[in-house]
């Protein structure tokens, strides 16, 4: 199968069955508050139009990695920066690897690559990569067991967690936990929902995974949260279930944004409420999305999320687009 035979596979899996993933998904739920007042801010382009990117924070710089490349849809190694509180971009070095695909997470002032696709979708990649920003340059370490795409990854003190993808067209419930320190891979204990095109964001010394997609399946809006030392726990689904989305931690709230179906890119945000005060453990609408996108990245900083490139339909679609939300007080 080509290269973008291959592509038109993963983002059509399930396409058939969404609408009855969507029912069985928890959309029956009413979430509070829909689309308030308040709405997302464009703020200056990225310098590539790009999507299945990554993205992560370091400080109040993010940076967008790999990705797909207008025009073509070439697989890239490219790595931008974004100044957020210039809002500028500027190019940095670019990664031993072009990958799409692949999960970004930060810690200690760098950035962590993992996964991805290194050809079109046909070959997973099982590398770990970091970015020192004040050296501008990057290093290899130690493979993952698993080579895969479309994963979620996300730092739980000193250790990273690489959680679901694909290999093989397979949805995985596999969680892959390499310590920094040590500088060793283990296996965690599987996910409940076997998924791909998810995200991953990290709270309170908990791992939230979201959303996402497996063939015969459709698109999800399972949340699980995984407790190192206790295992994993369902959580009360999302209203839309979307797969290729983004997701960042604000204000007490896990933000959810972005996201395909049959019907298009997903423009509906949400957010689950944690802690103690009202509204906990229930999902709300918050406002639309200005762009709505799929592949994209999602960072928060400040009080606000920031929602970086991916395609603006359905399939091999590209974006330069920056758009950022206010969630609590700056």
């Amino acid at each position: 199968m080509g290269a973008r035979a291959a592509l038109a596979a993963v983002f059509a899996l399930g396409a058939a069955v969404i609408v009855a993933a969507l029912a069985l998904a928890g959309q029956d739920q009413d979430p509070v508050g829909r689309a308030p007042a308040a709405p997302w801010r464009a703020l200056a382009p990225a310098t590539l139009a790009r999507t299945e990117v990554a993205a992560a924070r370091v400080g109040d710089l993010v940076y967008v990695v790999g990705g797909f490349a207008a025009p073509g849809g070439t697989t890239t190694a490219a790595v931008e920066r974004y100044d957020l509180r210039r809002d500028r971009w500027r190019r940095v070095a670019d990664m031993p690897l072009a990958l799409n695909h692949a999960a970004a997470a930060a810690h200690g002032g760098r950035l962590y690559v993992v996964g991805g696709y290194r050809e079109g979708l046909g070959r997973e990649s099982a590398a770990l990569l970091r970015y020192d920003p004040r050296r501008d340059r990057w290093a290899r370490l130690p493979d993952a067991p698993t080579a895969r795409g479309a994963l979620a990854a996300g730092f739980v003190g000193d250790r990273l967690y690489a959680v679901g993808g694909a290999a093989g067209g397979r949805a995985l419930a596999t969680l892959e936990i390499f310590d920094l320190r040590a500088r060793v891979w283990r296996s965690g204990p599987s996910m409940p929902t076997p998924r791909e095109h998810l995200a991953a964001t990290v709270a309170g010394g908990d791992l939230y995974v979201l959303a996402g997609r497996a063939a015969g399946a459709g698109n999800l809006a399972v949340t699980e949260r995984y407790t190192p030392g206790r295992g994993w726990r369902a959580l009360a689904p999302m209203a839309k279930a979307r797969g290729g989305i983004a997701a960042a931690t604000v204000g007490g709230q896990l933000v959810v944004f972005g996201g395909e179906e049959d019907r298009g890119t997903i423009a509906e945000v949400e957010a689950f409420a944690l802690g103690r005060g009202r509204g906990r453990g229930r999902w709300r609408w918050l406002a639309d999305l200005r762009t709505p996108r799929h592949g994209l990245g999602g960072v928060a900083w400040r009080g606000r999320v920031y929602a970086l490139q991916g395609g603006v339909r359905p399939g091999l679609t590209y974006s330069r687009v920056t758009e950022a939300l206010d969630i609590a007080p700056r």
